[in-house]
Parts: structure tokens; C-alpha cells; sequence
């Protein structure tokens, strides 16, 4: 695959898993099955293994769950949830000991050992207790920022309010799994179809629904249940081991999955592993794996995490179930980048217990791979969800007469033009902002949960705004009643819409028009800015008025400002060009100064640690001999740094080991502070 397919097929990747993520984490209502999703996040840690250079600061390998809701009240973990990095063979679990023996520098006759157990299907929730007593409960979330739904989980019987033994610490933060039993799944769907309500399609949406409820009494009368399995904020760690720390967790109240064991080789974890698979189906409850961590804490603490997972645990997942269904039509929709994305409409079908019927064809090259045609037979498979992947087709069975498919070369919504550039994987509209299918999804981004957050601005109010010309740009939105005329009564009185709800809506713009400098950058839109990289450029220019200026300077690709932006960590040649092309253009520029004569944008938080090195940044050259590469730069941005991958004139230290090479000449060349290994251990405070 050449660097630029590489490049925009992460971008589409990461976009889709986004919009996954969000109907799982946020909205319990999953769209595509375990077995596509993983399938996705598995394309792309291939790509960005093959193309390190091309990791986007929003990829789907830097980011856990997704954003709180606003029904419930947000609670600021006081220790990051993150999600787990997922391994599908045994050579992926041999690659992960090896990696971890790599990064520890452990020799041949040390030991690793490694505790099992089986991965819950269900809910993530983090308990709170001080001295003792629960205090807070929360959900996951964006893995910062999660639910408070402390009311709802005093109802769960598993859930201790004051926890056993005199030994316990002074602040804990317990985590682990809120799941319903496969006996108390089938009496609730029972009800539910006698009280006339819509059953639930399988019993993780059903344990998500439960939780997440307004009404505690809701919640309190459904059977759920809950496995601790680690811990966040401790003011005390529960032991000295991942097995210590369990059995500490079980004495205080909590139950514990009694199938956990502890391991010492490869083979043991393995056996492990077709023994938990072999008793999958009588367990009583879903489990999509089997979860392996570093036994000793120690480990786990240098070890450390990479930006949405530890590197010293790895969730192995069981193999996808299959079924073959009739293809009978493909769909194209249009993003709101103008990409055309290929829909495949099934003939329903039941894989493991629910009901598909719709499949992602990702693009033309890959309906091409597969040959898949309208008519034909195809294998399909899923592990949990709903919609499923396609595996292949089955040729024998096709039907005579079947047609390879043509891809349109004209915008199904527009007409205009969809042109495939050379190099590239996807076919776009030419419309751009005529085309009304990206100008409603670019609104429809702008107003989203992660960028602007505008409560109760959804997806067919932006539709019917649209429709009337009520906006056209995302500076509209604020000018709804001064421009248009379209005031809270005038809002009031459309279809739809009352009193009420329309002095929310203005209420809710209004409360936007300050809005944190990570969340404007989103909102734009940029080709390839997500969540994280919009994060690490609002933390690295600080105010809008110093990113705005130095993204236009950077349109100029040969200036020091293009050098600097290409320097951050994550950021690279094809974001920074993508950022660069933006702001080369007029209508953009225009744009982001209009919205910024409305909005009050507010200055990235600083970096929290206190430290010698908080807020520097810092870049290293040369072989690291006292720790490993990977482990220095984790370091450094857990103490508050900034690590970039290339020398300029803003760089503060740069740690020069032995071969150092062109870095330190730069270095010399911008004045910047040269150290040894041993010097920057010693600024700060050793490994």
C-alpha cells in the first residue's frame, strides 16, 4: 500500500470507529457487531504498524469509549479508564510477553508471570470509596470524563456501601463490570414483551440501558451484577501483585471472577485460554475473551500506558461466529468530507442470537477484492452485536446474470462529480459546500458531542434548518436570531417545536459560545484532525489567537511555522499538510473569523504535573541506554512534558544518548539545551 493510501484509509478508519464508539459507549444502541469493529481496529494497528509515522493523534489506538452525556452529571476520573489493546492469535500473546520483556529489559532468567481471566461482556464503572465508605460512582465515559451514576449503582446487592477489614486505603477507586446473567436476560425480555415494551438485544445493551437510567428505581429493579477486577485512584496500593491485589479487593466485600489464575508461561496462558473458550457457553454470562496482565504491580507501573491502554495488559479475543445470507442491495452514502461509502443490505439473518441485516463495504477497492454483487450469497460474521462483516462471497451460489458493481462516478445526493485522485482509496464528492449532504454533516459535526456539545441541536434540526435556510455555515448557529430573524418565538412556532424547547435550544447556544480551544479546532472539520490531535494542538499553541496565526503562516508549507506543526509528536507530514490546506483557503480563514467574533474560545488547560520538566519540550536522539525509548518518552509526558520527534528553535532539552546524529547538530544550531541519559534521569528524580 502506498504512504498516501495509507494515510487516508487511517483517516476513513478513524472516523468510523469514532461514530462506532459513540453508538456503543454513548447511546447502548451498537450498529456494527464485535467482529466488524475488530476488524477495523485491526486494519488499523496493521496500517500504523507498517507506517508508524502515519499514527494519527486521533487514532482509534489512542482513544477509549466516548464523551459523557449530558443526563447524567460528568465525573472526572482521578485516574484515566482505559480501554485494553486487543490481541486475535496466539502469535499476537507471544508478541505482547515479548514486548513487555523488551520494554522492561528483563533477561532470560527472569520471570514473567501473567494472570487470566475471562473478559466480561458488559458495562465499565469506577467506584469511589473514602475511608471506606462509597462515595461516587461513574461510567467509563471518554476514559477522562465518565457518567455519575453513584445513585444507580448503591442498587446493585454485589456493590458494598461500606467496605470490610481494617486494612483498607483512605481513598480507592474500585473498578469493574456491571453484566446481567444469560437467566436474568431472558425473565427481563419476558417482562419487557408482557409490559408491551421493546426487548433488548442482548444483555450488555441490557445491563448499559439498566444502568444509565434517570429513575434509581428503574435500575434497582433490574438483575444486574458486578465483577471487580482493578482499581484507579489508590491512596494505598492493595498489594504487590496483580493476584495480591485481587484477593484484597475480594476481602473488602467485592466479588471477584473465581475463574482468575495466576500463570507462568506461554503455554499455561494458552491452555488457559481454549479451556475458558471450551466452557464460553455454560459460564452463565457473555464473555467476548480472555484478559492477561502483568502479575507484578511494580512492572505495571513502569510499564506504564500508551494513550488509551497499558502496555501491561491485552484482552485476547475469541474468533467471530459466521452465517451466509443473501446480498440484495448496495447502498451509497455520502460523509460529510464528500467520501462515497458503500452500504451492503442483507437479507436478515440471525448470527449468534441477534438479527443483521446491514454491513459496511468500505470502499470500491474493497467490493473489487471481494467481488461482491447484488444477488450473491456471502458469509457473514459477527461476535455480539448487530451488523455484520463480510467475509466473502460465495461464488458457487451466484445467481446468473449477476453484474460486477459498477461504483457511481456522480454524487447520489448532489449530482456533482466523485472523483477518485491517484493514490487515493476513496471516491468524493466534488460538491463541497453545495453539496447537501456534506454541508449537513459538517453542521452535523460542528454542533456534535465532542466539538461543540450543543444540546438539543440533533441531527434533524440540522436537516430542517438547512432545508429553510435558516443556516448554512456553523457561524449561523449563532446568529440564528440577529441574521435570520429567527428568534425563540419564531423557533417556537415551527413543527416540532414549542416554547420550551426552543428557549432550551437558544439557551444551549448560548451556553456554547465559550468553549474550550480543543473543542473549536474539532468543530472545524479538519481532514484528519480528531479528538486527540485537536488536543495536542490547542496544548501546544495554548491561546486560538496563537493557533489561528500560526496555522496561517503554516499554509505556507517551506515556513518555519509548517516545521514546527510538523514537529509535534503525532502530528506528521500528511496531518500538518491537511491543516496547512484549510487554512490556505480563503472561505475557511473567513470563517473561523467569524465564529471567533461570537465565541469567547478558552485557553488550553496546563500541564498538571508540577515538575521540572512540566510543559517542555523535549525531544530524544541516540541510543537510551538505562531505559528503552518508549519508556523515556511516557515518562516525560507523564511528568507534564511535551515530546516532539523533531528539533526547532521551541524545543527545550534534548537528551542526546550515544549515535546521536543530524538532532544534535540542529540543536546546536537553535541554542537548545543538550543532556546525557543520566543527566535527564537525574532532572527527573530517576527511573
Amino acid at each position: 500500500m502506498p504512504e498516501a493510501d495509507a494515510a487516508r484509509e487511517l483517516e476513513r478508519l478513524a472516523r468510523e470507529i469514532a461514530d462506532h464508539d459513540k453508538r456503543y459507549f454513548a447511546e447502548d444502541a451498537p450498529c456494527v457487531s464485535d467482529a466488524d469493529y475488530d476488524a477495523l481496529k485491526k486494519r488499523n494497528a496493521a496500517i500504523e504498524a507498517k507506517f508508524p509515522q502515519l499514527i494519527r493523534p486521533d487514532s482509534p489506538s489512542r482513544r477509549v469509549g466516548f464523551a459523557a452525556t449530558e443526563k447524567f452529571g460528568k465525573v472526572k476520573h482521578g485516574v484515566a479508564m482505559l480501554s485494553l489493546d486487543n490481541a486475535f492469535s496466539d502469535k499476537d500473546v507471544t508478541d505482547f510477553l515479548e514486548r513487555v520483556g523488551r520494554f522492561l529489559s528483563l533477561g532470560a532468567d527472569e520471570d514473567l508471570a501473567i494472570t487470566a481471566e475471562p473478559k466480561i461482556d458488559g458495562l465499565s464503572a469506577s467506584l469511589r470509596y473514602e475511608k471506606g465508605r462509597f462515595v461516587l460512582g461513574a461510567t467509563r465515559g471518554d476514559g477522562e470524563v465518565g457518567e455519575d451514576v453513584t445513585a444507580n449503582l448503591r442498587t446493585l446487592g454485589d456493590i458494598p456501601h461500606v467496605l470490610k477489614g481494617c486494612d483498607v486505603p483512605e481513598v480507592i477507586e474500585v473498578r469493574g463490570e456491571v453484566f446481567m446473567s444469560h437467566a436474568d436476560f431472558a425473565s427481563l425480555n419476558k417482562e419487557q414483551v408482557a409490559l408491551g415494551e421493546k426487548a433488548f438485544a442482548n444483555p450488555r445493551n441490557a445491563a448499559a440501558g439498566s444502568l444509565r437510567q434517570l429513575d434509581a428505581k428503574i435500575t434497582k429493579r433490574r438483575p444486574l451484577k458486578f465483577f471487580a477486577y482493578t482499581w484507579g485512584e489508590a491512596s494505598k496500593l492493595p498489594g504487590k501483585t496483580q493476584t495480591d491485589a485481587i484477593e484484597a479487593l475480594g476481602a473488602w466485600g467485592f466479588p471477584t471472577n473465581p475463574l482468575m489464575k495466576r500463570c507462568a508461561s506461554v503455554d499455561e496462558i494458552l491452555k488457559y485460554y481454549e479451556k475458558i473458550a471450551a466452557k464460553r457457553a455454560s459460564l452463565g454470562y457473555d464473555i467476548d475473551g480472555v484478559v492477561y496482565k502483568v502479575d507484578r504491580l511494580d512492572w505495571q507501573q513502569r510499564l506504564g500506558f500508551v494513550s488509551r491502554a497499558p502496555r501491561w495488559a491485552v484482552a485476547h479475543k475469541f474468533p467471530a461466529e459466521q452465517a451466509e445470507t443473501e446480498l440484495f442491495e448496495i447502498d451509497i452514502q455520502v460523509g460529510r468530507t464528500g467520501v462515497l461509502t458503500p452500504v451492503a443490505r442483507l437479507k436478515p439473518v440471525t448470527v449468534g442470537g441477534v438479527v443483521v441485516t446491514n454491513a459496511t463495504l468500505h470502499n470500491e477497492d474493497e467490493i473489487a477484492r471481494k467481488d461482491v454483487r447484488v444477488g450473491d450469497t456471502v458469509v457473514v460474521q459477527r461476535a455480539g452485536d448487530v451488523i455484520p462483516q463480510i467475509v466473502r462471497t460465495i461464488v458457487e451460489k451466484r445467481p446468473k446474470g449477476a453484474k460486477a458493481f459498477k461504483f457511481p462516478e456522480v454524487c447520489p445526493v448532489c449530482g456533482s462529480h466523485a472523483v477518485r485522485e491517484e493514490g487515493e482509496v476513496a471516491r468524493r464528492c466534488t460538491g463541497g459546500l453545495i453539496c447537501p449532504a456534506q454541508a449537513a454533516e459538517r453542521l452535523k459535526h460542528f454542533v456534535s458531542r465532542n466539538a461543540f456539545d450543543i444540546e438539543g441541536f440533533g441531527s434533524k434540526h440540522v436537516d430542517a434548518f438547512l432545508a429553510d435556510r435558516l443556516i448554512a455555515h456553523p457561524s449561523d448557529i449563532f446568529l440564528l436570531e440577529k441574521k435570520f430573524g429567527a428568534g425563540p418565538s419564531a423557533i417556537a412556532a415551527r413543527e416540532g417545536w414549542g416554547p420550551q424547547s426552543a428557549a432550551k435550544l437558544f439557551a444551549a447556544i448560548e451556553a456554547r459560545r465559550t468553549v474550550a480551544l480543543h473543542r473549536f479546532i474539532f468543530a472545524l472539520g479538519i481532514r484528519h484532525v480528531g479528538e486527540s490531535t485537536a488536543r495536542a494542538l490547542a496544548l501546544n499553541y495554548g491561546t486560538v489567537a496563537q493557533f489561528v496565526a500560526a496555522m496561517t503562516a503554516a499554509a505556507d508549507e517551506v515556513s518555519t511555522a509548517f516545521a514546527e506543526l510538523n514537529a509535534i509528536e503525532g502530528i506528521g507530514d500528511t496531518v500538518a499538510k491537511a491543516i496547512a490546506e484549510f487554512f490556505e483557503e480563503e472561505h475557511n480563514r473567513a470563517e473561523v473569523a467569524r465564529l471567533l467574533e461570537l465565541l469567547d474560545i478558552e485557553e488550553a488547560e496546563k500541564p498538571k504535573a508540577d515538575t521540572a520538566v512540566s510543559g517542555k519540550t523535549i525531544v530524544f536522539t541516540g541510543t537510551l541506554e538505562k531505559m528503552g525509548r518508549n519508556e523515556a518518552k511516557a515518562r516525560a509526558e507523564s511528568l507534564g512534558a511535551k515530546v516532539a520527534g523533531s528539533v526547532s528553535a521551541k524545543t527545550d532539552i534534548l537528551v542526546a544518548g550515544p549515535g546521536a546524529g543530524s538532532k544534535l547538530k540542529e540543536a546546536e544550531k537553535h541554542g537548545v539545551k543538550v543532556i546525557s541519559e543520566d543527566e535527564w534521569l537525574a532532572l527527573i528524580g530517576g527511573r
